[in-house]
């Protein structure tokens, strides 16, 4: 039986160690904040952090998982003020990308980058089909652009 580190809680999993980790966290952990989208890896939906990197959950198997797994539900904490950014600027719409662009937007964060260009990037893999990613983008660069973000 798998054994994972998820959102700072040890978990044994009942799975196998070729389950996608999407499936171990959403069937077995009841962790809905992962999506379930494309299921090949290409909306970047199902974003999840393996230690401080992000991974898509869906292409990840629960046997290479070598390091803590953060949902945005486990980010919940660190991620109120992002989260109140993207809803004060409506850079969302029907909210089912969401949790994935929030885990990225964290991740962005952590990186320390400063640039649109650079947001923009590392937000690339993450798809919002009803806004687009403008306002996205636009949410996190503003807030890496602040000097309380370096």
């Amino acid at each position: 039986m798998p054994h994972l580190v998820v959102n700072g809680r040890d978990v044994e999993l009942t799975c196998t160690p070729a389950t996608s980790l999407l499936a171990a966290l959403r069937d077995e952990l009841g962790d809905t904040t992962v999506k379930a989208a494309c299921g090949s890896g290409e909306c970047g939906t199902c974003t999840v952090l393996m230690g401080d990197v992000p991974v898509l959950a869906c292409c990840t198997l629960v046997g290479l998982v070598d390091a803590e797994v953060r949902t945005a539900a486990g980010l919940a904490d660190v991620t109120r003020e992002p989260r109140g950014a993207f809803a004060d600027a409506a850079a969302f719409q029907c909210g089912f990308c969401t949790p994935g662009q929030v885990v990225a937007g964290h991740a962005v964060l952590a990186r320390g980058v400063t640039t649109r260009d650079q947001v923009a990037c590392l937000l690339s893999g993450v798809l919002c089909r009803c806004t687009g990613s403008v306002p996205i983008v636009d949410v996190v660069a503003a807030l890496a652009a602040r000097p309380a973000a370096r």
